[in-house]
């Protein structure tokens, strides 16, 4: 194991083994960044034979898988009302086949190694008297405990709910495996509330993160927020790091950059975005 990965704070990017979201592994190893979150491969590669083919490029590479991203066909993240439509296991309609499929995506990860699995849960519903919600707590305290079957932790990724909201839901679903990837810019994004605020109300239920940027909205919460470079945005990253230092978390720093439509871009933007953090890492933890 390199030094690289066991240090505090290994940087990470956001990857993927077919097309799709993320960045493919010769992006990773290019810019020698020795851990990635993955976003869960389509289901015809979610096979033992691709699952050991991966491994094999991992080690390889030298490169650690941290967690799995669930995702799902039919998520549209175009604006705020067709996220709440369309994205995670809150719509009804697409519920029931989302849940077997995070859980097959579970049964992957388990292939993989990797002991945790994460989701954009969706927009849940405020009422926590309705019928409404508490089917997302019952369907999300299920998942939690088929994936805990798989020695795994089940992240849910901020951005659709305030802090004191997802606690509250947390709190409701009371499983011991649930935790948050916290992603600062989605606060922004999304208009959902100042993004320390939230990360110190969160705590320790923290245990992974996006490194992602982004400018408010004119009207946040009903107009998308901007999401820009690394460093470029109204999070306030080194803020963002001296938070994460408060509250002991020394896990890896994952960054997300999705602008798959221009991957050299894209790589351009994670290579700076991979600098700054080992800068601010070699600044803050000296």
């Amino acid at each position: 194991m390199s030094r690289a990965e066991t240090q505090p704070w290994p940087i990470g990017v956001f990857a993927s083994i077919d097309a799709g979201l993320g960045v493919h592994l010769d992006v990773a190893q290019e810019l020698n960044i020795p851990t990635i979150q993955l976003h869960a491969p389509h289901a015809s590669s979610r096979t033992p034979e691709r699952a050991k083919s991966f491994l094999g490029k991992l080690e390889q590479l030298g490169i650690r898988l941290t967690a799995v991203f669930g995702g799902f066909e039919g998520e549209s993240y175009a604006d705020i009302p067709t996220v709440e439509r369309t994205v995670g296991l809150v719509p009804s309609a697409t519920r029931a086949a989302r849940l077997k499929e995070m859980k097959e995506i579970s049964d992957f990860a388990q292939l993989l190694g990797c002991p945790v699995v994460a989701l954009h849960l969706g927009f849940v519903p405020h009422d926590r008297n309705s019928a409404a919600y508490r089917e997302i707590v019952a369907v999300t305290r299920e998942l939690c405990s088929y994936v805990a079957g798989n020695g795994q932790n089940l992240h849910l990724e901020t951005g659709q709910e305030t802090a004191e909201a997802l606690v509250a839901f947390m709190d409701d679903v009371a499983a011991p495996n649930l935790f948050v990837n916290f992603d600062p810019a989605n606060m922004i994004l999304y208009g959902t509330g100042e993004p320390m605020s939230a990360l110190r109300l969160l705590g320790n239920r923290v245990q992974s993160v996006h490194c992602k940027d982004g400018l408010w909205a004119r009207n946040p919460g009903d107009e998308w927020g901007q999401e820009v470079p690394l460093g470029q945005g109204n999070v306030g990253i080194e803020r963002y790091l001296r938070t994460l230092k408060e509250l002991g978390y020394h896990g890896p720093l994952t960054i997300e950059r999705e602008i798959p439509q221009e991957r050299e871009r894209q790589k351009q933007e994670i290579a700076g975005a991979a600098e700054l953090l080992a800068s601010l890492r070699s600044k803050l933890l000296s």
